[in-house]
């Protein structure tokens, strides 16, 4: 009888135990979905955006842009959005009339980026997004600028 009793306890104790180690990686996805930010920035040398609705980027993401091997010296925030993408699913998010991005979560911190430019596929990066951390990815744009779009993880 102790002995049934202990199986028993140790089979419960088990299922304890795979209950936690599987409920753990839904921390990084709350109900499943990974929330995140992307703000597409416009990088210049002018020291003011010609549209009056761009403002200065925040101070984190003009650092980090200017710790990279970029030529700009000012970025504006064009738009900012905030999704959620669950794991292993892709959502598109349009930032623009012309730019928008597919992100895919793959898993853990890793996601996936491909962006698009005026409907045709610019590039794809795979990079794991720790929170905290900021991904950028951009392309060229006319009169010697450029344009990024910079991914956070969010609450």
């Amino acid at each position: 009888m102790i002995a049934s009793v202990f199986g028993k306890l140790w089979v419960l104790g088990a299922l304890v135990v795979i209950a936690v180690s599987t409920a753990a990686p839904q921390a990084v996805y709350a109900g499943g979905e990974r929330k995140l930010e992307a703000q597409l920035i416009w990088g210049t040398n002018e020291a003011e955006s010609p549209d009056p609705n761009h403002k200065p980027a925040e101070p984190e993401v003009q650092r980090k842009l200017r710790s990279l091997p970029f030529k700009w010296t000012n970025y504006f925030e064009v738009n900012r959005v905030q999704f959620t993408v669950a794991q292993g699913r892709t959502n598109r998010v349009v930032m623009s009339k012309e730019c928008e991005i597919a992100v895919r979560s793959l898993g853990d911190t890793v996601i996936e980026v491909t962006l698009f430019g005026k409907g045709e596929r610019v590039g794809t990066i795979t990079q794991a997004l720790p929170k905290g951390e900021l991904l950028v990815t951009g392309g060229n744009a006319p009169n010697f600028t450029a344009w990024f779009v910079v991914i956070r993880q969010i609450d």
